[in-house]
């Protein structure tokens, strides 16, 4: 279930970030059960996944080591403890908040289409990694009844993009010659194409991000955060270009301690404004 990856849900507590000074004891409890049913909903999805991908994944220099594809554990058990974790987590989500159920009943279901076809689809798969980026920052919503801005949602639609053609870029420069025996959709990349995507959808999250903090309706001292986004997309450039990484991006944030220390800093100096200077 990769508890290590749960890192990428901690988007779920952006709209909890963002509603300071308005914070209560009951919306962090709230944000934190819907992490929490995040997670294990995406854990049964990285156990659907190892399990389609499990052939594939023998021929992967790091993801051989994966438990199903080494032989470690038996794929029909995970796939039958994958479910019964797949059916409690959702039917809680749903007693907890009926919207919220209904949301994390379609991040399961983009998952599944991901791993059964979508996945081998050339730019939509980087798309469906994406909008699971996005569908986290709406539930983190929901869960504490907060309104989102359309502005909020496209600035996490496109960063997440990034991620995602970061993460193709790296399989590609990882697998070289052998990259049609691990993730056939890797045979409609190159790197000049994703070189391409990333420097349009980087751009665009600049300036989508520095149209956010004028119009969201809150208080335009936010726009000192932007030096930390701008710091933070420049820092994983260099780690893709430079140093070879990008493939794992739970794994940079709290390996390069740039890159976290400089989230940890964006998350303190939201709130210190939002209680600060809020209209």
């Amino acid at each position: 279930m990769r508890p290590k990856q749960w890192s990428k849900n901690l988007l779920v507590l952006a709209a909890l970030v963002f509603s300071f000074p308005n914070v209560t004891m009951t919306m962090f409890m709230q944000s934190i059960v819907g992490f929490l049913l995040f997670s294990f909903v995406s854990g049964c999805v990285y156990i659907l996944n190892d399990f389609v991908d499990r052939e594939a994944d023998r021929q992967h220099p790091e993801k051989r080591n994966r438990p199903m594809a080494s032989g470690a554990l038996n794929p029909y058990m995970a796939l039958l403890f994958g479910l019964i974790v797949l059916i409690v987590s959702i039917a809680g989500a749903f007693v907890f908040n009926v919207s919220f159920g209904v949301l994390l009943t379609i991040y399961f279901m983009n998952n599944l289409a991901y791993s059964l076809r979508l996945k081998h689809v050339v730019i939509a798969d980087i798309m469906v990694i994406a909008s699971g980026f996005v569908l986290r920052a709406i539930g983190g919503a929901l869960v504490i009844q907060v309104p989102f801005t359309p502005w909020f949602l496209i600035c996490t639609m496109l960063l997440a993009l990034f991620l995602a053609i970061s993460k193709r870029r790296h399989e590609l420069y990882l697998l070289q010659e052998n990259k049609t025996e691990h993730r056939k959709v890797l045979e409609s990349y190159n790197p000049d194409l994703l070189n391409q995507l990333n420097s349009i959808v980087t751009s665009a999250t600049i300036t989508s991000y520095a149209l956010f903090t004028f119009t969201s309706g809150r208080t335009l001292y936010l726009m000192w955060t932007i030096p930390f986004v701008l710091y933070g997309i420049f820092r994983y450039l260099y780690l893709i270009h430079v140093k070879g990484k990008g493939g794992k991006p739970d794994k940079i944030l709290f390996e390069d301690k740039h890159i976290l220390f400089t989230v940890i800093l964006y998350a303190i100096s939201v709130m210190v404004i939002l209680s600060n200077f809020e209209r």
